[in-house]
């Protein structure tokens, strides 16, 4: 693979106000502390737009705030056709997500798509990311542990992209 100046990733949940902000937030956070904030592209989406222009769950916002994350200044919108080819690396936060943007994605844009915790290191890799909305408390903060490790091991393969 070729080195790139600038790297683009969507990820990609149901209303886009619980994993993929959460995985937007943090991610955004781990990419500034690298120094790559300027080389990266950071955005989050849904596949259905039932929550276009709101925030984030409230839940989600006080959890990542709660480790330092900044959620607030996310709003939420709908996946659109163009995304598949602004983005490089379109991240689904589960199977039937992948498979909703595989669905819906162009010709070719196959190569793009893939579970977010398929980048992850460690027991959370290949698993879906459990949507946190009608859950306790807790399963907010397990989403965060999963987010986590999928942003470590993706930011490994954005500075691989960036020939960091």
């Amino acid at each position: 693979m070729a080195q790139q100046d600038k790297v683009g990733v969507l990820f990609v949940c149901t209303g886009n106000i619980c994993r993929s902000p959460t995985a937007h937030g943090l991610f955004r956070h781990k990419v500034r502390e690298a120094g790559l904030e300027d080389r990266v592209r950071i955005e989050s989406a849904g596949t259905h737009d039932y929550h276009v222009g709101e925030p984030p769950d409230r839940r989600s916002i006080r959890h990542a705030a709660a480790r330092g994350i900044d959620l607030s200044d996310l709003r939420a919108r709908k996946v659109g056709a163009q995304d598949f080819s602004r983005f490089d690396l379109i991240l689904a936060m589960d199977r039937g997500h992948l498979s909703h943007l595989a669905r819906i994605g162009p010709p070719g844009a196959q190569d793009k798509l893939h579970l977010f915790l398929g980048f992850a290191v460690g027991p959370a890799r290949g698993r879906d990311v459990p949507d946190p909305y009608y859950g306790h408390a807790d399963h907010f903060d397990e989403v965060l542990e999963l987010v986590d490790q999928g942003a470590e091991g993706l930011l490994a393969e954005v500075r691989r992209r960036l020939g960091d």
